[in-house]
């Protein structure tokens, strides 16, 4: 016999799960744009990401 506790727990484990891999694939996704674009041989690339890390203050060199 399941009760309303036993429910709202495994909703809460499920919830945070999908959390953690939503926040895992962010991260993943953010990192291979930041350095796709950081060793990219495109200067125009290259250039677009270096001035979009100075337009949001982030320390690039």
């Amino acid at each position: 016999m399941t009760t309303q506790a036993d429910t709202n727990l495994a909703t809460g484990v499920n919830a945070s799960a999908e959390a953690r891999t939503g926040a895992l694939i962010a991260l993943l996704l953010g990192a291979f744009l930041v350095f796709t674009t950081g060793f990219a041989y495109s200067s125009t690339l290259h250039n677009a990401a270096h001035d979009t890390r100075h337009a949001v203050a982030f320390p690039c060199h």
